[in-house]
């Protein structure tokens, strides 16, 4: 509750102009949970009881001069992990997918332009605070309209869905919320056509994975494509993606955007 208090305060300050020498952004939304915002090299230190970030950075994450992120004051920056680290910052967070992303797209297209990335994720959320009137789903409009002037949505990158594991109904009504989710974000971006690619769950806490699995696996919209996380290495608590799963995911997330 206190992170989603400080956000919100930090969402009504006065924000700071946007000035870019580049006269087009490509925008890409990152939206969801822990696994989005980067738990990558975050190990608990035995000797200080805390978690920590190794501070590990792989040649996939490193920064580039085209790849920039919009920060919680709404300006724009030179990304660098973690990307989330002032969205979801009483977190401990480490690498994340979004950085291979885009290197990845990048190197696979060097004439693709500006990225610019949107960081919005959350730890420990479920759908439903993901829907339309709810905080976190007004606060990822807000940044991603910021963002959009003079610019163009690409696409939204979203992995969520670990906290839904845990209830049986909450994994019934997953992929209903869903869609309404990406159905009212698409209305209230006016861009009815936004490419999102969902990353399907590697883990969760709970014993509905499968059923929440099955429901991102066949959400069968256009537009909206899967790219499955399961089989992907997790650190010691048997949740979170590794550093190299990340990079590895990244890469399929670059992979999978660039089919469109």
């Amino acid at each position: 509750m206190l992170s989603f208090i400080l956000l919100a305060l930090l969402a009504h300050a006065s924000p700071i102009q946007c000035k870019h020498p580049h006269p087009k952004i490509n925008i890409i939304i990152l939206a969801g949970q822990s696994n989005m915002a980067g738990r990558g090299g975050v190990f608990n230190d035995t000797i200080t009881e805390t978690l920590t970030w190794d501070g590990i950075v792989p040649p996939e994450c490193q920064p580039n001069p085209s790849i920039l992120r919009l920060t919680a004051n709404l300006t724009w920056v030179e990304a660098h992990e973690p990307l989330h680290a002032d969205i979801d910052y009483n977190k401990t967070k480490g690498a994340g997918p979004g950085m291979p992303f885009a290197n990845t797209v990048l190197n696979k297209d060097p004439n693709f332009g500006v990225i610019g990335l949107v960081p919005c994720a959350i730890g420990g959320t479920n759908i439903s605070q993901w829907q339309k009137g709810e905080f976190l789903y007004e606060q990822l409009v807000k940044r991603s309209q910021f963002a959009m002037q003079s610019r163009v949505y690409r696409a939204m990158l979203w992995y969520q869905g670990e906290s839904d594991t845990e209830n049986q109904q909450d994994a019934e009504l997953y992929k209903d919320k869903l869609k309404r989710f990406f159905n009212d974000l698409r209305f209230d971006l006016k861009t009815p056509k936004l490419p999102i690619i969902q990353v399907a769950l590697a883990s969760g806490p709970g014993a509905y994975i499968e059923e929440v699995r099955e429901a991102q696996l066949k959400t069968d919209m256009a537009y909206v494509k899967c790219v499955d996380a399961k089989g992907l290495p997790l650190g010691p608590d048997g949740l979170h993606l590794t550093t190299s799963s990340q990079v590895t995911l990244g890469q399929m997330l670059g992979h999978a955007f660039l089919g469109y």
